[in-house]
């Protein structure tokens, strides 16, 4: 039996406490023993999975001071100091619902040269990533769209943005609702967070890995 439990509606509910301690206090006790949990699972998975070592990094909401956090998650990158400047993993939640992300964030120095290999291996994009999966093109906001309703032509446009605007950012991955029953099967929603980790490590070989861009499919 796994020491994952899933995640449960007390969870979600953190997000309608109000104030910054307050709310902080919730994550910290209910939410970030389980994203530590998903830390340490996933990163010898998504080390075999991309080729490149992978480090954990559970948020730390450690900048705010007035306004409290609208979500939390836990990423994986091939940097153990940090990984907002690499294309990384995440899981994590919003109070509507659960994420699981490939992304490149805006304070990534390698956008653009990550957007034109996408953009040159679009077709093959297109097929490896399902079209229930989501995109987004700011991971500040919880909305995403679906793959099936973007087409190609929206895809590409998502990527053109990264690479030609400043603040731009690309993630793809898979949304669960707050209310599904898998979220509380912790062994049912490991697998599936383990299923899409499968389609979005060729996402980010396909991506590369910062500098050194290569093609591994």
């Amino acid at each position: 039996m796994s020491l994952f439990q899933g995640f449960h509606a007390e969870d979600f509910a953190v997000f309608q406490v109000q104030g910054l301690d307050a709310r902080m206090e919730g994550i910290k006790t209910m939410i970030r023993p389980k994203l530590e949990l998903l830390g340490q699972h996933f990163a010898p998975t998504l080390s075999l999975a991309t080729g490149d070592e992978m480090f954990y990094h559970v948020a730390k909401h450690a900048r705010r001071t007035v306004n409290p956090p609208k979500d939390t998650w836990v990423a994986w990158a091939a940097d153990k100091r940090g990984y907002k400047k690499h294309p990384h993993f995440q899981i994590g939640l919003w109070g509507t619902h659960l994420f699981i992300w490939y992304a490149v964030i805006y304070e990534s120095p390698f956008k653009e040269t990550i957007a034109e290999q996408l953009k040159q291996h679009i077709d093959q994009v297109m097929h490896m990533v399902p079209g229930t999966f989501h995109w987004s093109p700011d991971h500040m906001q919880p909305a995403s769209t679906a793959q099936a309703e973007l087409g190609k032509e929206g895809v590409l446009r998502l990527i053109q943005r990264l690479g030609d605007v400043k603040k731009a950012e690309l993630l793809c991955g898979v949304t669960i609702p707050s209310d599904d029953p898998i979220l509380a099967d912790g062994d049912r929603l490991l697998k599936q967070m383990e299923d899409v980790f499968a389609v979005l490590a060729p996402l980010y070989k396909l991506s590369g890995s910062d500098q050194k861009v290569t093609v591994q499919l």
